[in-house]
């Protein structure tokens, strides 16, 4: 039976120009470089100038993912933003990066699902792809989180960095097996009861204020560890795949130590593993399509190959997709 996938053809990355290392956050906090890369993995993250808004990074991302499909703005027909960190309250930010790329007319919508953002953003753009409402899809994940962070806090500010990620989707005919080309299977997920152990402590209509990012680690990474396993494996279930089938695992860049944790429960080769943690810390929505694009323009991932993406983000969200490239 014929059927109509969103396929990714093409991707692009963007990092600020300022490299924050660890020793450098030594100079802030009571740390030290040897501390932060056992714990985490981490080496160095960029961090966005204070003139330079998340749509910035989100459009120069955009733009290179179009000219790796081949195509231009004017295509474009829908834009979904997965940021936490947005220019405004309103307009979203996927407004912003329409009038800047010089789009036309279209759909333009941001999603909030924190560091999940990017695989809900996927979701929520094949739905518009495989059922004929967008023919020219960008979806981007772009966040500028050390604009959250408390510097004082030695727990959280080493973990995060600024970057932005961005994929073209398109409409491709398969046969509805796993063999053909696109987005096979998705599994999202929400635990609202979890709120307290990842958070930003303020907002709009409580504080009035932006707030801080507060984080309860410990618990986090079990729930992480757990949670996204059990999201992997529906996913590969979804797309009646076995995770054993799967030649790269694309993970969510939070913590070198959950995406090893990961892995050994699902029993995935550590040779299979993308990891970009060690020099874009935690970019949260943005993690996802910064790795991808660096495995793509290495080498590693090739078409064909079958990819699945997971993350783990307050809220407590979480969730994975597998696709075939």
């Amino acid at each position: 039976m014929s059927v109509i996938r969103s396929a990714i053809t093409g991707t692009g990355a963007y990092l600020p120009e300022q490299v924050v290392t660890n020793a450098d956050l030594a100079e802030l906090v009571e740390t030290t470089d040897e501390w932060i890369r056992e714990r985490t993995g981490i080496r160095r993250r960029h961090k966005a100038r204070d003139d330079q808004p998340t749509s910035d990074l989100a459009v120069e991302a955009a733009r290179r993912a179009l000219e790796a499909a081949g195509r231009t703005a004017d295509e474009v027909d829908l834009i979904v933003v997965a940021t936490t960190t947005p220019d405004m309250t309103f307009p979203a930010t996927a407004s912003i990066v329409q009038r800047k790329l010089g789009a036309g007319v279209g759909i333009a919508f941001d999603v909030q699902a924190v560091c999940s953002g990017f695989v809900y953003a996927l979701s929520v753009a094949d739905g518009f792809v495989a059922r004929g409402l967008s023919k020219c899809a960008l979806v981007i994940g772009a966040e500028e989180m050390t604009r959250l962070m408390d510097w004082t806090d030695r727990s959280t500010c080493v973990l995060f960095g600024d970057g932005a990620g961005a994929v073209v989707l398109e409409p491709r005919e398969g046969q509805g097996t796993k063999a053909d080309t696109g987005m096979l299977g998705f599994a999202l997920r929400c635990d609202g009861t979890k709120t307290d152990l990842l958070y930003v402590d303020g907002g709009p209509a409580t504080t009035g204020t932006v707030g801080h990012l507060r984080m309860a680690g410990n618990q986090v990474f079990r729930h992480a560890v757990i949670n996204i396993a059990e999201a992997v494996t529906a996913a590969a279930e979804a797309a009646g795949i076995e995770v054993s089938e799967v030649d790269w695992f694309v993970p969510h860049q939070a913590n070198q130590r959950i995406i090893k944790g990961v892995g050994d429960r699902l029993g995935l080769d550590e040779d299979k593993v993308i990891l970009t943690v060690a020099d874009h810390a935690n970019t949260s929505a943005a993690s996802i399509p910064l790795a991808l694009d660096v495995a793509l323009r290495d080498g590693r991932i090739k078409p064909g190959d079958l990819v699945l993406m997971e993350a783990m983000g307050g809220g407590l969200t979480w969730g994975a997709c597998a696709i075939r490239m």
